[in-house]
């Protein structure tokens, strides 16, 4: 009986030291063998894949590089591609404000777009929600994706304390 009393104390001490770190909300940090440290959400919302059998959520998300320039960069992860070959322009909106366009960079097979630099995440830090928009192809219709961003400021501290720099 003292054994499972030493290990129900255990846990709950356990669980204790995890809920006191920072709340990431759904935020996923992670951590790469080139010291790249990036964070990670799914979009709220769901993409009809292109043969409309599926369903699935973008992912937005924020890496630091420790070493080298542009340290800051973001990410929207696809399934499906986009037809453009080098760049797209990405319609963004952060708390329902007006709508403004950016130039993202198409990367390997189209199914990720990228921002480098840290205006981007500085202008999201205080924010709570972000909605990306592009066009997937001339014929093809638009792609939407909304980001609940509640935890970012606390996963930004933590991917830049663990790249050794300052947030944006």
């Amino acid at each position: 009986m003292r054994g499972v009393v030493v290990a129900a104390a255990l846990l709950l001490a356990a669980a204790g030291a995890a809920q006191a770190g920072p709340d990431l909300g759904n935020w996923r940090v992670d951590a790469a063998s080139d010291g790249q440290v990036t964070a990670s959400l799914y979009a709220t919302n769901k993409l009809i894949t292109g043969n409309g059998a599926l369903g699935y959520s973008p992912v937005l998300t924020l890496a630091c590089r420790p070493d080298g320039e542009p340290r800051w960069s973001e990410w929207l992860q696809l399934n499906d591609a986009v037809s453009a070959s080098r760049k797209i322009t990405m319609s963004v909106m952060v708390d329902g404000t007006s709508k403004f366009d950016e130039s993202w960079s198409v990367g390997p097979r189209g199914k990720l777009l990228v921002r480098e630099g840290d205006d981007g995440i500085k202008r999201l830090v205080s924010a709570n929600r972000l909605l990306l928009s592009w066009r997937f192809g001339l014929l093809s219709g638009r792609g939407e994706a909304d980001f609940d961003l509640a935890g970012l400021s606390e996963a930004v501290g933590q991917i830049a304390a663990s790249c050794n720099t300052d947030p944006p």
